[in-house]
């Protein structure tokens, strides 16, 4: 196979979650700002865009990771001619308008539709994906910009795609974004200048577009420490005049290019502000609320990077799958005594198909969650959208699933690329073979966008603790709706019966988890990433139920061509229930038995 060609997409899978479990021609489209919105189109648009994945996109993959980028002495970067075609590709082919509204000639997707094409754009090239943002930062200043920040960049931004960042973290300031102590200084109106210096800015400057908008966190002179004092601004690489024509350079320079471990085509960036130069910079809304508008970024991003992670998983199982079934190597351990015994394509041996059943069953049950959740996207969209009150009981689903993706979607997948590459044996360890790429490029999923237990803590007391539960509780009731359902399918009973554990052991854990709150927020610290890693496998084992029954409903009047695809459903729920959800009870345990010995033994002792 050639590395290139690596990518290997589930749209199979993708069009039975929207289309059979989702229902979205039914339950999304149709209606609302979605009107216009209809199956058909839906699925003759992912069918060509994962062409355009496959080919395009994917054929600049290993060159991102072999062919340096440059930087040259005015903070210009240059990247691997291939990555600017797949780039261009991508552009040429008016796929940035399908995220886009109405208003601003686009096609209005809904989030469950965008999702599923982020799956197949991001798998097929992750640099390529982050090369993308700018149009996302277009609706981002058009929903909390002023009219004049709209008039002067969001036409630019999207007609003549513009790049784009999120700019928060610092050097010394790593994930506590309440400690950056870059400056901004009121010159007149809604214009400032900023002065400081920004870390592991994700593609802080390309040679791409002509010019790049940076949306930056920065403290006014005299606003209060931590994150209330901080502001966003625009701060665009070419100063853009009010009627939008491009001036001068602005004071904004990338310093560093960091040496990373993967992901070698996306220029993470350290960024410098008025060094040589003052830096112009504009207050997004004309209103001091800069960490409540950067989370509309945040949280596209923390969900962005789930999505990399599921289907850089999911292509990585298919990459495996088709070597077990071509590596010929040893005989049938049944026939092990008899040396005449023929030798086998090694997806016969019962460890390798643990490892690919493993990866399968992550890799569905992870794009089920992660689907779900984007339907429920559409829902908070239909329902008024995130301010209405309407909307509010999708808001907070969309608020708890999130860490979820975020955080065990990055972790579980690093450990299971660690299986697939096991897969190969000592091949896998090879640059002849994608998955080494995979590894590297997919490890600062877990580092990046809040650290898994950012993702741990913001679960627990944000999104269960401040709501009181509310959401955590309407969340479990529908599992056990669900349960409820499929109480009587006999071929369902072995899931099931591990759901239903399942599902005490996360209400156990829980109820543990206030007891020991108690005593000491230590014991949060020390057993939250637990707490998330269970909540999340519960969801997941939940939608892979909802899946199966599904399936079983359509495997009596499938064409004998699509049953083993909907048998291959019921397997990976039974696989899942069987090995992953009694992990759940291991996890009560332990957090049941948790002391404080951990947090009050003496530092010496490491």
């Amino acid at each position: 196979m050639s590395v290139t060609q690596h990518y290997v997409s589930n749209l199979r899978d993708i069009f039975f979650n929207l289309f059979e479990v989702l229902d979205v021609a039914h339950t999304t489209y149709g209606q609302g700002r979605y009107a216009d919105t209809d199956e058909p189109t839906a699925r003759e648009t992912l069918t060509a865009l994962e062409v355009l994945a496959s080919r395009e996109l994917a054929a600049s993959f290993a060159e991102s990771d072999r062919v340096p980028l440059k930087l040259d002495a005015e903070g210009n970067v240059t990247l691997p001619e291939g990555l600017t075609r797949s780039i261009k590709a991508y552009f040429d082919g008016g796929w940035n308008m399908l995220e886009l509204p109405a208003e601003h000639g686009g096609f209005g997707a809904p989030p469950s539709l965008n999702w599923a094409a982020f799956e197949m754009i991001i798998g097929a090239n992750p640099c390529v994906a982050f090369y993308l943002l700018g149009n996302f930062l277009a609706r981002i200043i058009d929903r909390v910009g002023t009219d004049d920040q709209r008039a002067r960049y969001l036409s630019n931004m999207i007609e003549r795609h513009w790049g784009g960042t999120m700019v928060l973290t610092e050097p010394d300031a790593g994930s506590d974004v309440g400690a950056a102590l870059t400056r901004a200084r009121h010159v007149d109106g809604e214009e400032w200048e900023l002065t400081g210096t920004k870390r592991f800015i994700t593609n802080g400057d390309f040679d791409f577009p002509e010019n790049i908008v940076h949306l930056v966190l920065a403290r006014p002179e005299g606003a209060s420490e931590g994150t209330r004092g901080l502001s966003m601004f625009i701060v665009p690489k070419r100063w853009v005049e009010a009627d939008g024509s491009l001036g001068d350079r602005n004071g904004v320079v990338v310093s560093n290019l960091e040496k990373k471990m993967g992901l070698q085509g996306s220029a993470t960036c350290d960024l410098t502000f008025g060094l040589d130069r003052p830096c112009r910079a504009l207050l997004v809304g004309n209103v001091h609320d800069g960490i409540r508008q950067m989370f509309h970024v945040i949280e596209h991003a923390r969900m962005a990077v789930g999505v990399k992670s599921m289907s850089t998983l999911s292509t990585a199982y298919f990459n495996a799958l088709a070597y077990a079934r071509e590596r010929v190597q040893g005989h049938d351990l049944a026939l092990a005594a008899d040396k005449t015994a023929p030798r086998i394509a090694i997806i016969h041996h019962p460890d390798v198909r643990r490892m690919l059943m493993l990866q399968k069953a992550f890799a569905e049950g992870l794009r089920a969650m992660i689907l779900y959740t984007a339907w429920v996207q559409d829902q908070v969209e239909l329902h008024g959208g995130h301010r209405s009150p309407e909307a509010r009981p999708w808001h907070k689903r969309n608020d708890l699933l999130l860490p979820l993706i975020k955080g065990y979607a990055s972790e579980k997948v690093y450990e299971l690329l660690a299986v697939s590459l096991q897969v190969y044996g000592g091949s896998g360890y090879l640059k002849d073979y994608p998955i080494e790429q995979y590894i590297r490029d997919q490890k600062i999923d877990t580092l990046y966008e809040g650290t898994t237990h950012i993702q741990a803590l913001d679960l627990f007391f944000r999104k269960v603790g401040r709501d009181q539960g509310t959401a955590l509780r309407a969340l479990l009731t529908d599992i056990q709706t669900t349960l409820d359902q499929t109480a009587h399918r006999d071929e369902l009973a072995e899931p099931h019966k591990a759901m239903t554990r399942a599902l005490a052991d996360v209400q156990g854990i829980f109820m543990t988890m206030l007891g020991k709150l108690g005593e000491s927020v230590y014991h949060v610290g020390l057993q939250g990433n637990r707490v998330l890693f269970a909540l999340a496998e519960l969801v997941i084992g939940w939608r892979l139920l909802v899946n199966a029954a599904v399936a079983l409903d359509k495997l009596p009047t499938a064409p004998e061509v699509q049953q083993p695809f909907y048998r291959g459903k019921l397997e990976a729920a039974r696989f899942y229930g069987a090995n992953v959800l009694p992990h759940l009870t291991a996890s009560r345990k332990i957090i049941e038995a948790s002391t404080l010995d951990l947090v009050t033994m003496d530092d010496a002792s490491f």
